[in-house]
């Protein structure tokens, strides 16, 4: 009898000793480093509260980019201030469709990387489903010695009252702040940054008298930085495809400036997109294979 008690009590005292030890390491969490500090581009993936690393983000070259020389003189001067540990502006890029917003953020990142090296700003991008899960990642970043440039591509809010405060805190920081190490870039197809089932409301001015509007409106004034996007004339058209056709020696005997307005009328508009995808149906015909 004595026997079993005694292996009673033991099992009892190694029980507690467990316990105790899990609500120790509860109270004083140890938090793992999970940033790879040798790459230059994460994704973030809030449900295993990681940033995935990126060997190469494929973008053009900047001299590519043709019909937004204001936005991306705006961006690219915003950029370097930042690289260079100065004051900068978080910044939302608006408008037309398949104009380059996106290509923009990340050309500028490569361009920072290939002239600056080692004090380019890592780029971080955060799905638009994700940005509650901003909080996060900023206490993630806080404590880092680089700098980071947040980026959501398409930004909108399916779920405005999460996804307003997340926003919030990156664009003016709440109590403690934004992080100085840490900018935001978003684009848009849309001025304000409406949930998609406000979008059909929006007038040709973006602005409307309705209170349900004016929470979205008002956040969309906390960037510094608006840098608008409209759709590319014919000339701007035709010098995008151009460029790639020098930039990748795609050689034709065909008028290729006909066949390119052509495909231009078929997609419906005219954008770097468009440029872009008109090109990579010339490189096919050429049996060539292309890429950035």
């Amino acid at each position: 009898m004595p026997t079993d008690i005694n292996t009673q009590d033991a099992a009892l005292i190694q029980a507690i000793e467990k316990l105790t030890s899990a609500l120790e390491t509860r109270k004083n969490p140890v938090r793992e480093n999970n940033i790879s500090p040798s790459a230059h581009a994460y994704v973030f993936e809030p449900e295993h509260t990681i940033l995935r690393p990126i060997s190469h983000v494929a973008a053009p070259s900047l001299d590519l980019l043709l019909g937004i020389d204001r936005a991306k003189k705006t961006l690219l001067e915003n950029s370097c201030r930042f690289a260079g540990g100065h004051a900068a502006n978080n910044a939302l890029l608006w408008g037309a469709r398949g104009m380059g917003k996106s290509t923009l953020v990340k050309s500028i990142h490569n361009h920072i990387l290939k002239d600056g090296g080692s004090i380019a700003p890592a780029l971080v991008e955060i799905h638009r489903e994700d940005i509650a899960s901003l909080p996060m990642l900023l206490s993630q970043l806080r404590t880092e010695k680089r700098q980071f440039v947040i980026y959501c591509d398409d930004l909108s809010f399916n779920r405005p009252d999460r996804d307003f405060k997340a926003l919030k805190s990156v664009l003016e920081g709440g109590l403690e702040g934004r992080p100085e190490n840490v900018i935001f870039y978003a684009t848009s197809n849309r001025r304000h940054l409406l949930p998609r089932q406000m979008a059909d409301q929006e007038t040709a001015t973006g602005i409307h008298p309705n209170e349900a509007m004016d929470e979205t409106i008002a956040l969309s004034d906390r960037f510094g930085l608006w840098l608008g996007f409209h759709a590319a004339d014919q000339a701007d058209y035709l010098a995008m495809v151009e460029g790639y056709i020098k930039t990748f020696d795609l050689a034709t005997v065909h008028d290729w400036k006909q066949e390119a307005l052509e495909w231009a009328k078929t997609r419906g508009n005219r954008s770097g997109r468009t440029a872009w995808q008109y090109i990579t149906n010339l490189a096919g015909q050429l049996d060539r294979n292309i890429r950035f």
